[in-house]
């Protein structure tokens, strides 16, 4: 069984998929990779299932030895140190040094097999406050070693073309959709919402963005019932700053949601950082489906994908 060694393991690395949605009742977290689309199209450069397990590395990357060498491929933000978005064929004993993010927050390296580790709920994504799934429900440390799974179908060496690279870039403009209590929130604040810049600030992680700027009218909303909450809901605390719930989110809450991030955008989410400046830019219910559905086309489409 070939093996990955962990020689450095960067700020936060993380065994992560595509996530264990459908738990929520339970409390479950979905959890998954923080830029799924990211994962996607890196497996897909590897000859993978789309959703076989990589690892997610955030804002640095991190040093990786395969003794018996491997297929590899780095996808998402642009990070010092390695080339993105193109297969790697790497040599038994070699080591793989990714360093810092340029841009954006995370990449993850999918290796052809996938990595293996026990499943939870179907899925080997890490949940880290629960210390559950992944590597033994946590984040890697120097000296672990993971397994890569059995390979299986053909590949051949892809890079990911120039145009899907511009189509699937990073934005600092999300699309949402009216949350549950839009129309109870003032004129105001709706108009601050879409006309506002706000900062991720640096208590955000994949639980939640918490954003500062304008503060957003909470009077009203005291006596609300804590309720399902969904990935992407646009929470308002008392204190008027919003928080953008994220793929470690709690699946209840008892604060307003003046918007939901459209689906179509969630990938773009996960590539935030501290300090990124944001806006927000309201879309009709038909007009989100339709966006989530041309994605869907576009990672369907091999020759938009890897072709010239």
């Amino acid at each position: 069984m070939a093996m990955i060694e962990v020689v450095s393991p960067g700020l936060l690395t993380t065994v992560q998929d595509l996530g264990r949605p459908g738990w929520g009742h339970l409390g479950v977290t979905p959890a998954g990779a923080a830029d799924p689309v990211a994962l996607r199209l890196g497996n897909r450069l590897v000859g993978n299932a789309e959703g076989a397990a990589a690892l997610e590395l955030t804002l640095t990357g991190g040093r990786f030895r395969f003794p018996d060498g491997a297929v590899a491929a780095l996808a998402g933000a642009e990070f010092e140190g390695a080339p993105m978005w193109t297969t790697l064929e790497l040599g038994a004993g070699r080591t793989l040094g990714v360093g810092a993010a340029r841009s954006g927050a995370r990449c993850y390296l999918c290796v052809r097999g996938g990595i293996r580790v026990p499943l939870w709920l179907g899925s080997a994504s890490t949940q880290l406050a629960c210390e559950l799934g992944g590597y033994h429900g946590r984040r890697l440390r120097r000296g672990d070693v993971l397994e890569i799974g059995a390979a299986e179908g053909a590949w051949w060496r892809r890079t990911l073309s120039r145009r899907a690279r511009e189509y699937f870039a990073p934005s600092k403009t999300l699309r949402v959709t009216a949350g549950p209590e839009w129309e109870r929130f003032s004129e105001a604040s709706r108009a601050a919402l879409a006309g506002g810049v706000w900062r991720v600030t640096e208590d955000s992680d994949r639980s939640g963005l918490r954003l500062h700027g304008p503060p957003l009218e909470t009077r009203g909303f005291e006596r609300m019932i804590t309720e399902g909450v969904d990935l992407g809901s646009v929470q308002v605390p008392p204190a008027g700053q919003p928080i953008i719930l994220f793929v470690d989110q709690q699946t209840t809450g008892g604060y307003p949601r003046i918007a939901v991030v459209a689906s179509v955008d969630l990938f773009r989410v996960g590539q935030l950082r501290p300090g990124d400046q944001i806006r927000f830019t309201r879309v009709s219910l038909e007009q989100a489906v339709e966006l989530a559905r041309e994605q869907a086309r576009r990672l369907a489409d091999e020759e938009f994908l890897f072709g010239e």
